[in-house]
């Protein structure tokens, strides 16, 4: 929002009344009995009870830690209002869990998205018992304990999900309540699974690796292991020393001011990309050190609240840099991106904590890390720009898999588009080879890899672009540019494309200066930024209006691009690619990288 454009985060004041900033025009979008939060009229796959559930169990990633915390030093007006928000949702809690109540949440079945919302709810519980269980009648107490047992009699997907049940049996057994063994037993062998070592899982889908990692894996094993110390000392140990390990990896997906690169599903869920960050200073692990943490939590939170994420009513929307639904997952409903709220759980960490009291610091970043489990080379330099080379990664059933996961390279400063068809413009081929029958104009990008290498030097990987074309590239870092060199046999004849970085426009026209198109060469040059391409193998240059809406951060954007034209046989292609958004960015694109060491 343009009023949060300056605005500093420096103390769990600051924090505090920024969720409160965040939340607070939510209030009328609420049920009468105030158990459901209907923050707009999308759908997504689970319908809409369980969607408005969602939105009201999401808000308590927040909630559920301020309320944890002596909240004395906030303002009169913010310590009265978080106590409204208390009142508020304890009658929202004692109404969804009640059976004969018309907001009833509902009963519970297999896979049921609510199992996703108790995390938030016993979350919350277990921090603040005093608040949000003992003012609750037995009747009251025997209902909640009755609605979020129903986890322990379904089935659970064998993914983050399990961490639900686990949380839900956490604030069982922190209460005193009867719990499940047996369910808690097979969930954490299942969390045991997806382990593969430095700190690293998976989320249930071998080759899958993103997000979900920090922000749920480790996250709820954080919370668990934070909570549950003295009752399960061995496994919360386990949880603590495996997040450790995984901070000096995940570090390197941030820049030195806090912004991320763009990777993966469930990218609508922004800044809870930070929220490791909090849960490690809660759960006392020092990880890289609390002022290198508290900097990255601090600033990514402040360059989200710069964006335009929030509608005209003040509702977090779902998109990424702005409202954009052609990005989302089946399972993005209204009140999803309240997700993002996790970014808060710093709040759990008491004032007097070293992580509040102790100087930000900024990671001395290696210029090139490779990151061995998730399949990636990353590169940082000094102007905050920070470019994930990826191999090996593939997702399945979520939407937009292949652009989210299976480009060449992923940029926190230039992002990357999504498809929305098949010709180039609403295909919006970014850092991608895509190849289409000659003449069709029906292109498609690679989905999933027959092989794949990743070393410190460069990536490499095999695969079948569409039937009857197979693909070899290697991808080259090289300082603001890199390589790429593909080897295509095709039995077709064939158009390839091969796309640069998606650059800004500022409307559906640009002026003829600002690009630059000839034999091999295609280039756009802006105040803002240069994206470049130039082909050592012959090939066209062209720029490429993407269609609206395609890219994460901006809603108009060009692609410079090459084509090739190939005939039935084996070719070698040759593309040096740069994109740079600093005062250097000029400089930066003259002359190209030397390719004789590689070729």
């Amino acid at each position: 929002m343009d009023k949060w454009k300056h605005r500093e985060i420096r103390t769990r004041n600051d924090a505090a009344e920024l969720l409160l900033d965040m939340i607070r025009p939510l209030k009328e979008f609420y049920s009468p009995g105030h158990s459901w939060l209907i923050a707009g009229h999308t759908g997504a796959h689970y319908g809409n009870r369980a969607a408005w559930m969602e939105g009201f169990a999401r808000v308590m990633w927040g909630l559920g830690p301020l309320w944890s915390q002596d909240n004395s030093r906030l303002p009169d007006r913010l310590k009265k209002e978080a106590e409204e928000w208390l009142s508020w949702y304890l009658e929202g809690i004692i109404h969804g869990t009640d059976p004969i109540h018309e907001e009833y949440w509902g009963d519970l079945v297999d896979y049921d998205q609510k199992m996703v919302e108790m995390a938030a709810l016993v979350t919350a519980v277990s921090l603040s018992p005093g608040k949000l269980w003992d003012p609750l009648t037995n009747t009251q107490k025997e209902n909640l304990y009755t609605w979020l047992n129903q986890i322990n009699q379904k089935q659970v997907h064998p993914n983050n999900w399990r961490f639900f049940r686990i949380l839900v049996n956490m604030m069982f057994r922190l209460l005193e309540l009867p719990w499940s063994e047996e369910a808690m037993k097979d969930d954490i062998e299942v969390i045991e699974s997806c382990y593969t070592g430095d700190g690293w899982y998976y989320d249930g889908n071998p080759g899958q690796v993103d997000y979900y990692i920090p922000f749920a894996m480790h996250f709820y094993g954080l919370v668990y292991a934070r909570l549950m110390e003295r009752k399960d000392p061995a496994q919360s140990r386990i949880f603590k020393e495996r997040s450790s390990l995984f901070s000096r990896d995940f570090i390197y997906w941030f820049a030195g001011d806090g912004q991320e690169v763009p990777y993966g599903r469930s990218l609508t869920y922004r800044f809870a990309h930070s929220a490791f960050f909090g849960a490690m200073g809660f759960a006392q692990v020092e990880g890289p050190g609390y002022g290198v943490m508290k900097h990255l939590a601090l600033k990514n939170l402040e360059q989200w609240v710069r964006r335009p994420v929030f509608d005209n009513a003040g509702v977090l929307t779902i998109g990424y840099w702005y409202p954009n639904l052609f990005m989302s997952e089946r399972y993005n409903a209204p009140g999803s991106p309240y997700w993002a709220l996790k970014a808060f759980f710093l709040l759990a960490i008491p004032e007097e904590h070293p992580f509040w009291l102790v100087q930000e610091t900024e990671y001395p970043y290696e210029e090139k890390k490779l990151l061995s489990h998730p399949h990636m080379l990353i590169t940082h330099d000094s102007r905050h720009h920070v470019l994930a080379y990826v191999a090996g990664q593939h997702c399945r059933n979520h939407g937009g898999c292949p652009e989210k996961y299976e480009k060449f390279v992923y940029s926190n400063k230039f992002g990357f588009s999504v498809s929305r068809g098949f010709g180039l413009s609403e295909g919006a081929f970014d850092n991608t080879l895509a190849a289409s029958l000659a003449g069709e104009e029906r292109y498609q990008m690679r989905y999933g890899a027959e092989s794949c290498e990743i070393t410190e030097q460069e990536v490499k990987l095999s695969y079948r672009l569409m039937p009857g074309v197979r693909v070899t590239s290697r991808i080259i870092p090289q300082g603001a540019w890199h390589v790429r060199i593909h080897e295509i046999c095709t039995e077709h004849e064939i158009d390839v494309v091969d796309g640069g970085f998606s650059i800004r426009v500022e409307s559906g026209k640009y002026e003829a200066h600002h690009v630059e198109i000839k034999e091999g060469m295609a280039a756009a040059h802006f105040p803002w930024g240069i994206s470049k391409v130039v082909s050592l193998s012959g090939g066209t240059g062209i720029i490429v209006d993407a269609f609206p809406n395609t890219n994460l951060f901006h809603s108009l954007t060009i692609i410079p691009t090459i084509r090739h034209c190939l005939r039935p046989g084996v070719h070698k292609i040759i593309t040096c690619v740069m994109a740079d958004d600093s005062e250097d960015a000029m400089e930066l694109s003259v002359g190209i990288p030397d390719v004789s060491n590689f070729i």
